[in-house]
């Protein structure tokens, strides 16, 4: 299975924000569309970081003053982006490898979806769900 099945269940909506736009804004974006990360882009819609959860509470547990930071101040840089046609199995290893918890999915330089480390634990669990039906439906076929 690659990244394009599953951005072709999931769908493809990807939330941004600017680098310039604060802590707190990010915030509000996070809480509103209940998601765990953010993709920082550039004014041509291409991404220079990514901004998690994980990074504002490591940083507010340090600064109380975080919240009128720019994102560009805590987003990571140097962000791992996948592809449509990456295989799932493989995106998740470099996730757990790496230790991230999300992916952007870029296609033709253009972003087209995120993927999240439960997304790629959910299809893989769904795919062996699947060849566990496909086993049991052929034992039952053949005891009868």
């Amino acid at each position: 299975m690659n990244i394009a099945h599953l951005l072709a269940g999931k769908g493809r909506g990807v939330v941004t924000i600017g680098p310039e736009d604060s802590i707190r804004q990010a915030l509000g974006l996070l809480a509103q569309h209940n998601i765990g990360a953010l993709i920082v882009v550039d004014n041509r819609q291409q991404p220079v970081g990514i901004l998690s959860e994980r990074d504002i509470v490591r940083e507010a547990a340090r600064n109380e003053g975080v919240f009128a930071q720019p994102v560009s101040a805590l987003m990571t840089r140097n962000v791992v982006i996948g592809a449509p046609q990456d295989d799932v199995q493989a995106v998740a290893h470099t996730m757990t490898e790496r230790r991230i918890r999300h992916v952007p999915v870029m296609d033709q330089g253009a972003l087209v979806g995120i993927v999240s480390i439960g997304d790629l634990v959910k299809a893989q669990r769904d795919e062996y769900l699947g060849e566990l039906e496909t086993m049991q439906t052929q034992l039952l076929a053949n005891k009868t």
